[in-house]
């Protein structure tokens, strides 16, 4: 009787008693909100869509809710990648006799991506810590050729701006930069009770896969990213003047460029879509390398 208390209190799906065998105090610091329902877990992991050959990658597997069940699953790997160490120790113990599974105990936003990939495609699941959630999607933007799916989860209000269209009222940078590298093809709400602690505010799961073609060239990458940062560096003022005070350029060259880009100067950026940017960004090109070289 003992034995079997003490497995229960193990669960992950009892976080209180389970965090505190295992020594941690969840931190806002750190984003710590444990999921607890069995019943969203599954949802998560059946998103996936996961077969034998697949290589995956939990991030922040915490009490091991999600990893329990995909360890479950066919799998050809599973590598979780936990910062704190009494949790990754915890995951260790708790799967020391399956060889496919890997736990990582690191900053997955300081890890070498490489190392976990290794020359083949994975796919990627988590619950994100709310408070680095954007940052770790930006990472896995980063090294989207790697990836065939990812589902992920943040929170709701994050989420709504990541999947925003032009004119929603969530559109912004997070938007335009998720949506050049990713397609999101679900999303679903996850109740802020389904957590410990409890959240002040619900989450949202997203699946992502990665667009078929990238809409800029590998060299344009980082003149777009900079276009898309300076076109939302003042919400709600219009374009020509967010990127004449962003980027430093007089605002009649600008207003030049987005002409020849084929671009209203009066709009403002919660209107534009990718393929503006992408446009934008290859007319914008050369005065931002003036720019660049004037103050060097």
């Amino acid at each position: 009787m003992r034995k079997s208390r003490s497995s229960d209190e193990r669960s992950p799906s009892r976080p209180a008693p389970a965090l505190a065998i295992a020594g941690v105090r969840p931190t806002k610091s750190r984003g710590q909100n444990f999921l607890a329902s069995g019943a969203v877990a599954d949802r998560i992991v059946a998103a996936a869509e996961l077969d034998q050959p697949d290589h995956i990658v939990e991030v922040g597997p915490g009490l091991g809710i999600l990893t329990e069940k995909i360890a479950k699953l066919p799998h050809r790997s599973l590598s979780l990648v936990e910062l704190d160490s009494r949790l990754a120790a915890q995951l260790a113990e708790r799967f020391a006799g399956d060889v496919s599974v890997r736990v990582i105990n690191a900053d997955f936003l300081s890890l070498d991506f490489a190392s976990i990939v290794a020359d083949r495609r994975i796919k990627v699941i988590g619950n994100l810590p709310f408070n680095v959630a954007a940052a770790i999607l930006r990472r896995l933007s980063d090294n989207s050729r790697a990836i065939s799916r990812m589902v992920l989860m943040f929170q709701r209000e994050v989420a709504t701006r990541i999947r925003a269209r032009p004119g929603d009222d969530g559109y912004s940078a997070l938007s335009v930069f998720t949506a050049l590298y990713w397609d999101i093809d679900l999303h679903f709400a996850v109740a802020a009770g389904s957590f410990h602690p409890r959240p002040k505010v619900d989450a949202e799961v997203l699946r992502f896969t990665p667009r078929a073609e990238l809409p800029f060239a590998i060299d344009e990458e980082r003149d777009i990213l900079e276009i898309i940062r300076a076109s939302f560096s003042a919400p709600r003022k219009q374009i020509r003047n967010s990127l004449s005070h962003s980027l430093g350029i007089d605002a009649a060259k600008i207003a030049q460029a987005l002409e020849r880009a084929a671009i209203d100067s009066g709009v403002r950026a919660e209107t534009l879509s990718v393929a503006d940017f992408v446009r934008l960004s290859r007319v914008l090109a050369p005065l931002i390398a003036r720019t660049i070289g004037a103050d060097a």
